[in-house]
């Protein structure tokens, strides 16, 4: 077994210890518990701890998905025991959604780490302009279709979110509020496809990142655990100051500045590969 390099084991937890401070504060802000801003602070925390270019992007994606796992299911577990799961709407998606992460964890085993910036910047600047420009009007239906759209909406979800590493919300929050159900059924409904879209995330990226080259120490796949055991306490003691902060804003300026938030992400992942 090849010696530990401790110095760069030393490194990677103070970086990844610092960025869990400011994931958990903004996770709390925005109530967003999930990778959409765990993957950008962990690809950048990585970079500054001399991870290779070619691992960072897919090792921020899959140590995100990690986290995502008991949160998820605690959130799930929660939401469920009060009644405000849309368990029509979560059993339609218990096979299609995890079909779709299937099909994302194979894009992501076959594409660069640059490539996979484009694929997170792109989406993230679609829903991110959703965010700032959203009207309580705008709806598809007063009822989320059955049968083939509501099966293609589960593949994409999934799809898109292991290819962005989280855990779901921003995507079926979208698709059941446009379809009118009420946020807070979606936000609930959300919890339970993130369970659906991390566990076999996890897993894929494992899979997908198995003996790949230039991984750091305690990394299993695309998984770096040192990443998971920082995050989780840190995460979970800066989300109510976040969330303290959060109760002084408008739900609209929240809207609005997890929007920008998006777009700078953006904007930055795509100023890195030019």
């Amino acid at each position: 077994m090849a010696e530990l390099d401790w110095t760069l084991i030393a490194g990677l937890a103070s970086v990844v210890a610092a960025s869990g401070v400011v994931a958990g504060f903004l996770a709390g802000l925005f109530g967003i518990g999930g990778g959409a801003i765990l993957v950008p602070v962990f690809f950048f925390a990585f970079g500054v701890a001399g991870i290779d270019d070619a691992v960072r992007m897919h090792l921020a994606i899959g140590t995100s998905l990690a986290i995502i796992v008991p949160t998820s299911l605690r959130s799930f577990s929660a939401h469920y025991k009060k009644g405000a799961v849309a368990m029509d709407v979560f059993k339609s998606f218990i096979i299609w959604v995890p079909i779709g992460v299937l099909l994302g964890t194979l894009v992501i085993a076959s594409i660069s780490s640059t490539e996979l910036r484009v694929v997170f910047a792109g989406i993230a600047t679609i829903v991110g302009l959703r965010l700032i420009f959203h009207r309580e009007s705008w709806q598809l239906g007063s009822d989320i279709p059955t049968g083939p759209i509501r099966w293609i909406a589960g593949v994409v979800i999934g799809a898109l979110s292991m290819l962005m590493g989280i855990g779901g919300g921003v995507l079926n929050n979208t698709f059941m509020t446009l379809y009118g159900r009420s946020i807070h059924q979606a936000v609930a409904t959300s919890a339970g496809t993130g369970v659906l879209i991390s566990v076999p995330g996890l897993f894929g990226a494992i899979w997908a990142g198995w003996g790949q080259a230039g991984l750091p120490p305690f990394s299993t796949g695309y998984v770096n655990w040192i990443g998971v055991a920082l995050i989780i306490p840190i995460t979970l003691y800066m989300a109510p100051l976040g969330a303290n902060v959060a109760h002084r804003l408008k739900k609209r300026h929240l809207e609005v500045g997890f929007g920008v938030f998006l777009l700078i992400v953006a904007a930055r992942f795509v100023y890195s590969v030019t």
